[in-house]
């Protein structure tokens, strides 16, 4: 079962009317007004083994507020459930944690506990709770309104392969280990986006998705997806760089729908706009190209 059929196996469920039909990263609680979203981390797949335990515990409250970023609210606290395993292991992650929830503005709320087997990969959970806003759901987008980004995309994704070894600048390894959660551009941006997420699977897939949410489709001009400079020094800039960076992940910018011909008020780039026809469709300087095997990242087993 893949991670969509999943969900659309639990929308056969009794769904709280907070939870927008599980088709958005966060929950908008009306009767408190609150965002809450959940992330998890696992050994493995989200991060290396042998990543310090002061990034892991970076990365997993960044990845949960870069969702609270994207509902543009203001952090409020966390609630962390956590595997006890290595002693200097655990007493590391607490240095990292303290060190990211006071970079973030936020604190610890509770959690829970549990031991870990040995030699069991790690996985660690993270529930983030942000100041209600307007929340612009991922389907709000409306047809000719504008696709924008923040940042640069594919950083994360050359990172992974230079933590792996490859050779490439730190800077790059650093974004993929330690994301930095867009929480000041959301909260301006909530109020005049019609529709916004974080890129964490990709870009192009979480483009689609959110074209699928707001049932329309989404073009995206691949010419102007951001790159930054030790990207293009590492990977280059061609077609098939960009497709690698558009489709690679981990990037935690802001994807955000806007009226035509309006400006951000925050450093943003314009990647294309949605249309009354369904689906991705993916051109170069207005030159249609072939959309990639793979979108982006989505769990699931073969």
């Amino acid at each position: 079962m893949t991670e969509a059929e999943f969900l659309e196996a639990l929308r056969m469920l009794p769904i709280h009317p907070s939870a927008r039909d599980l088709r958005d990263d966060a929950a908008r609680l009306t009767q408190a007004p609150l965002v809450v979203t959940t992330d998890t981390l696992v050994e493995g797949v989200h991060f290396l083994p042998g990543d310090t335990p002061a990034d892991v515990a970076w990365k997993l409250v960044a990845t949960n507020l870069s969702d609270i970023a994207g509902k543009g609210a203001r952090p409020e606290g966390i609630l962390l459930n956590y595997p006890l395993s290595d002693d200097a292991w655990d007493r590391a992650f607490l240095a990292g944690l303290a060190e990211v929830l006071a970079a973030c503005g936020t604190g610890l709320l509770g959690g829970d506990t549990v031991t870990l087997p040995r030699g069991a990969p790690r996985i660690l959970t993270a529930t983030a709770f942000g100041g209600d806003t307007p929340a612009p759901p991922r389907g709000g987008a409306g047809e000719n309104d504008a696709l924008w980004v923040t940042g640069t995309i594919g950083d994360a994704g050359a990172g992974l392969a230079i933590a792996r070894g490859e050779p490439g600048p730190a800077a790059l390894a650093t974004r993929y280990r330690r994301p930095q959660p867009r929480l000041g551009e959301g909260r301006v941006l909530s109020r005049v986006a019609h529709a916004m997420m974080d890129v964490s699977d990709g870009l192009l897939i979480d483009a689609a998705r959110m074209g699928a949410a707001s049932r329309l489709g989404v073009e995206i001009d691949l010419a102007a997806v951001p790159l930054s400079a030790d990207y293009r020094a590492c990977r280059g800039a061609d077609r098939s760089a960009r497709l690698a960076a558009a489709t690679a992940g981990d990037d935690y910018e802001l994807l955000f729908a806007m009226p035509a011909n309006t400006v951000p008020a925050v450093a943003a780039t314009l990647l294309g706009r949605f249309r009354r026809a369904p689906g991705l469709y993916l051109h170069e300087a207005g030159v249609p190209i072939p959309l990639p095997p793979s979108l982006g990242f989505e769990h699931g087993f073969a």
